[in-house]
């Protein structure tokens, strides 16, 4: 998500703006919309600029060679509290302005804290949650920065990366970690913190790794890791081998492979500070509920895979919350007559919060009046901006073009939506909303398990990647997601893939199959699998290869195919994003078994901000 570099050199050894600005660039894969740096000492200062790692060097540059020093720390930012603009730009500062740090991560009861330093007289200039730590720590600041940090620590609930740094101690930089990873690389003449290794191999490959709970004391010749409470851990280097790319990919093949593998922590990301005991928490929307509940009809309007997001959520939408729902794509929404209607609103669905269709959808919507609402990943992106209201995935950067991850968070934030508006609506009672948030909580473990069967999926996907053609069969919420596995297949491997509703097999499609035509059929346990099952062996009547995704334990609809796939069987709603999870999968080993470059797939774009 963001990136964190820093250095502690011995002076005239060291230039902290070399290196902050050459580990920046190393981080830029990560995504980011803004970066900032503090460089320690006289002819330090702090900088800053939105955009693109070049507009703070030349920042840095028209400062000249006066600006430098040993030390200092650095930061790129991928928004999650307010938008992408110079003052919301890391490092932040205490009331003094001698205290600086970058900060990775949520900060859940960052509100509260706001309120309780603003009632000591505390004054705020952003809405980031990263300005609250600081200002947290300046507030328990007394010549000893590394106990500032410890005893404001103990009163944050969330997620954090951080590094600091103070004015009046130039020569040191105290770090910590909780659910955000950061590293201490360790030098001859200099210490350096990172939140990727990868920032730090131009300058050594010694490498000590954090864990959940430590806080670092870091100095040009030392550095002491201790827990928050102030047990001293001895953690002791490790070399690492490899080059920077490889590093940047946390030791996958690829970038796509990451970001499946990133999915038990992208749902935790995207759940974290919004699940109450029997509901969810959703502050973007609450203010609207009212209305919301009160539609008559909603309009999903996507593009690509996050329509078939859309998609799912529709089942999810009318069956658990009682609001009819119509999924549009974008890019034909504003092309076909819309009329003016109450209690009538648009859902946009985009990662990127530019789509250029997508975003013409919601300005159509908004000239005839519709309440607009957004599920978008990229904080103060245009569509973030123009829709009435919305929620954030949470779910970071993603380097392929291949949407997973991104996809999994929008199932989450649907889901998530699905219990707000259905628990406000009464659709949902308090037990059944209590059922789905347990299910939540326990999805990252049942996504880790999906993830444990890789090279068994990977097997059966070098089985089929010689075939010039499939299709994939799901129904009921699980229509989507074949469409989503045929969509990922052809995207990646180039290979010819449909979806349909398996129900509509017999209405054509099944002209198709014979033994050259493999299909790939979802059949979850669910209040579908019977009809599941009888499109399954119409499927094998015509001797197509066949391969069941179901789940474990499964013998009916496993016994009639030639390979199966087993998921966990987790709450009905919750269902699809663990069966998506093995069409990724295949999707990917199919593209590398034919020797693809899946994460840049020929003549696609990560976004399209083009019509």
């Amino acid at each position: 998500m963001c990136g964190i570099i820093g250095v502690v050199g011995e002076t005239n050894s060291t230039q902290a703006v070399d290196v902050l600005l050459s580990g920046l660039k190393a981080l830029e894969y990560r995504g980011y919309d803004s970066a900032g740096m503090f460089v320690a000492g006289p002819e330090g200062g702090l900088v800053k600029a939105v955009g693109e790692i070049v507009n703070l060097e030349e920042e840095v540059t028209s400062k000249g060679e006066a600006f430098a020093g040993p030390s200092g720390i650095a930061h790129t930012r991928w928004a999650t509290h307010g938008e992408p603009t110079v003052e919301n730009a890391h490092p932040h500062t205490d009331m003094t302005e001698q205290l600086h740090i970058v900060h990775n991560g949520i900060i859940e009861n960052y509100q509260s804290l706001k309120e309780g330093l603003s009632a000591q007289g505390m004054q705020f200039s952003t809405r980031t949650d990263t300005e609250v730590l600081a200002k947290l720590i300046g507030a328990h600041y007394e010549g000893d920065l590394l106990k500032a940090v410890r005893s404001a620590l103990t009163m944050v609930r969330g997620a954090y990366g951080l590094a600091a740094m103070h004015a009046a101690h130039p020569d040191e930089i105290v770090v910590a970690r909780l659910g955000s990873p950061i590293v201490i690389g360790v030098a001859e003449d200099a210490h350096y913190v990172a939140s990727d290794s990868s920032a730090l191999l131009p300058y050594t490959k010694r490498m000590v790794y954090l864990d959940d709970g430590d806080v670092a004391h870091l100095t040009a010749t030392s550095y002491h890791v201790a827990t928050l409470e102030g047990t001293a851990r001895e953690l002791a280097p490790e070399t690492i081998e490899g080059d920077t790319e490889a590093v940047q990919k946390g030791g996958f093949e690829h970038f796509m492979l990451k970001e499946i593998m990133e999915g038990p922590q992208v749902v935790r990301d995207t759940l974290r500070g919004r699940l109450l005991s029997d509901n969810a928490k959703l502050g973007g929307l609450e203010p609207l509920l009212p209305e919301i509940t009160s539609l008559k009809r909603l309009t999903i309007a996507a593009c690509g895979t996050a329509c078939l997001a859309g998609h799912t959520a529709r089942y999810w939408l009318e069956e658990y919350a009682g609001i009819p729902v119509e999924v549009e794509l974008a890019s034909e929404y504003r092309y076909k007559t819309n009329w003016p209607e109450k209690n009538h609103a648009l859902l946009a669905i985009t990662q990127s919060g530019e789509t250029a269709d997508t975003l013409a959808a919601v300005r159509e919507a908004k000239e005839l009046g519709m309440l607009t609402l957004g599920v978008v990943n990229v904080v103060g992106s245009t569509i973030a901006r123009e829709t009435d209201a919305g929620v954030y995935n949470h779910a970071g950067p993603e380097v392929a073009v291949a949407s997973t991850k991104a996809f999994i968070s929008q199932l989450v934030v649907l889901a998530l939506i699905t219990m707000l508006v259905g628990r406000e609506s009464k659709h949902l009672s308090r037990v059944q909303s209590a059922e789905l948030v347990d299910a939540l909580t326990a999805l990252p473990k049942a996504i880790e398990t999906v993830l444990k069967t890789a090279e068994q999926v990977k097997a059966v996907a070098e089985k089929y990647a010689q075939y010039e053609h499939m299709m994939f069969i799901g129904r009921h919420s699980h229509a989507p997601i074949a469409a989503e596995g045929a969509l990922k297949l052809k995207e990646i491997s180039y290979i010819h893939a449909e979806a349909y509703a398996a129900g509509e097999l017999k209405h054509g499609p099944i002209a198709l199959l014979d033994e050259n035509f493999p299909v790939l059929a979802l059949a979850p346990h669910d209040s579908v699998y019977e009809k599941t099952v009888s499109n399954i062996e119409e499927v094998k009547a015509r001797k197509a290869p066949l391969i069941v995704v179901v789940n474990k334990g499964d013998t009916e609809a496993a016994r009639l195919a030639d390979d199966v796939i087993e998921v966990p069987k987790v709450h009905p709603l919750l269902q699809p994003i663990i069966s998506v999870i093995p069409l990724h999968l295949f999707a990917y080993y199919v593209g590398t078994k034919k020797g693809f470059n899946v994460d840049r797939p020929r003549n696609l774009a990560k976004s399209v901000t083009v019509e």
